[in-house]
């Protein structure tokens, strides 16, 4: 059982990965060259990179990696939690009046329901924080 949920937890980890791209890192480590070498920025153009601007919409805009991030997370934990809903309910129908197996079930559908609860609280705290941050 505990291997079961490794390996569960392990492809998790896994899928965020594969969603945004295996070389998504790659290109965001490593400088684009051919872009540096074709001209020296100007002073105002220094002091804008000093300050940071535009690096609210890479990271955190409509397109960026924490939005990504935050909405690939909301997809697999909706997922997991549908599933679990699926799973619970088929283990309260096949429980054959055993009080054990029934509470076992409702457990499982309660934990799930939760589980979309806090998703979506978690998704919407995010967000605002996301939005907030990007508008200053």
């Amino acid at each position: 059982m505990k291997k079961a949920i490794k390996t569960m937890l392990a492809g998790l980890l896994i899928v965020p990965m594969l969603a945004l791209g295996a070389n998504m890192g790659i290109s965001l480590i490593q400088p684009d060259y051919a872009q540096a070498q074709t001209a020296v920025p100007s002073i105002s153009e220094g002091a804008s990179a000093a300050k940071g601007t535009g690096q609210a919409d890479t990271l955190m805009g409509d397109g960026g990696i924490f939005t990504t991030i935050s909405n690939v997370a909301l997809y697999v934990i909706g997922a997991i939690s549908v599933l679990m809903l699926i799973y619970g309910g088929i283990r309260y129908t096949i429980s054959g009046g055993d009080s054990a197996a029934v509470t076992a079930a409702k457990n499982t559908i309660l934990y799930a329901i939760v589980g979309i609860v806090i998703a979506l609280l978690a998704y919407a705290v995010v967000n605002f924080v996301l939005k907030s941050l990007v508008a200053a």
